[in-house]
């Protein structure tokens, strides 16, 4: 049964698809929906089964299509005040309020809504739809999906992902590199502690030296791209610290996160090894006190940069359909980067304001959703020429 692109979004909403559950309910309603029209959906498992990434071909199987995608998972709404139900859309003031009608499953719900047009128009390409999982977490589920895409569909020319941008063709973004970060000292009584190792006072120096690093970015001239970002340097962040039993007992333990929003000029992996060569020295002064004290880094995401195309496909039909020639950046992160990682080429462009993402309350502007619409009718009118 086809159903307007609100109709979509309100079925999309009601799945409370928090990144620490399992969006499958909505993956199943999704391929029921595409079923219905006789387009065929893939999924993309994730290790444990309960989380996948869906995908597919809309039109004739030939290269040279436009995907359109979007995450399937949200951010919790534990701790924060809404007026309303969160998982529930609800239209007041010219606004539809709900957690992920901005980020981002107005976008989902719009590219769902294209599947019927696509269809009826014709398309003498394909149009593609890809949604992923973990978005939220640090873009894990989309290197998979993109993976599988490449092996199961047709070549698509352009990737168009869809995170509230004001309906503007966004060319570049940071990249990231996060770490979880576990430090073991050595307990004794806090008298002794230079016969112990406090792990959360060792933390310390490595959390010092992102300090230093922010400092010295911040001092260093940036280049034409890099002075587009806002703030216009690389940043080295560390958001949450746990550690230690008593307040007289050296630290046994101390848990930290510590990542890295990098340039498009800058390559993250020689962040990492720099940040790799503190650590080694930080765990050496331990290892001379205590040989069993060391540093414990797993790395849990890793999300590449956009980086401005020369002659992009994606940037093109993005700003012919949009009109927008402004020459916009974003410092969070995107599946764009991945996308483009992989050889396609690849813009960012939704609607709504990111300003709204995250927050109680969340909401995209009814006129932002329109724009939308009239947005995927055209890059289905696009792919008919």
């Amino acid at each position: 049964m086809k159903l307007t692109a609100r109709e979509i979004l309100d079925r999309l909403v009601g799945f409370p698809t928090v990144s620490r559950d399992s969006n499958l309910a909505l993956i199943d309603w999704v391929e029921e929906y595409l079923d219905g029209f006789g387009v065929t959906a893939h999924r993309t498992w994730n290790a444990d089964g309960d989380k996948a990434g869906l995908f597919a071909n809309v039109g004739p199987e030939v290269e040279g299509g436009i995907i359109l995608s979007g995450h399937t998972d949200v951010v919790p709404v534990d701790g924060q005040k809404w007026a309303s139900d969160p998982f529930t859309v609800i239209e007041r003031d010219g606004k539809l309020f709900g957690r992920g009608t901005v980020d981002m499953k107005g976008f989902d719900a719009l590219a769902l809504s294209a599947v019927p047009l696509a269809l009826e128009r014709g398309v003498k390409r394909p149009l593609q739809i890809a949604l992923s999982y973990d978005e939220e977490v640090g873009c894990t589920g989309a290197p998979p999906m993109i993976e599988d895409m490449t092996r199961i569909l047709p070549r698509g020319a352009a990737a168009i992902i869809g995170e509230p941008s004001m309906m503007k063709a966004v060319t570049g973004h940071k990249g990231g590199v996060g770490f979880l970060v576990t430090v073991r000292g050595f307990e004794v009584h806090s008298s002794l502690m230079h016969t112990g190792v406090n792990a959360i006072m060792e933390a310390a120096k490595l959390i010092e030296w992102a300090n230093e690093q922010n400092e010295a970015n911040r001092a260093r001239e940036p280049g034409p791209l890099t002075a587009l970002f806002e703030p216009p340097w690389t940043t080295v962040h560390v958001g949450q610290i746990s550690g230690g039993t008593a307040h007289n007992i050296t630290a046994g333990e101390c848990h930290f996160g510590l990542s890295f929003r990098c340039v498009p000029s800058e390559d993250p992996e020689e962040w990492r090894a720099a940040f790799e060569m503190k650590v080694a020295e930080v765990e050496a002064q331990m290892r001379a006190v205590r040989p069993e004290a060391r540093i414990e880094v797993e790395r849990y995401f890793d999300v590449p940069p956009l980086r401005p195309e020369e002659d992009g496909r994606a940037e093109a039909i993005a700003r012919r359909i949009t009109g927008d020639n402004g020459r916009h950046v974003v410092s969070y992160g995107t599946e764009a980067g991945q996308f483009q990682a992989a050889g396609y080429s690849a813009v960012v462009c939704g609607p709504g304001d990111i300003a709204q993402a995250h927050q109680p309350d969340e909401y995209i502007t009814v006129e932002q959703f329109r724009r939308g619409e009239d947005f995927v009718s055209r890059v289905v009118d696009h792919l008919c020429a």
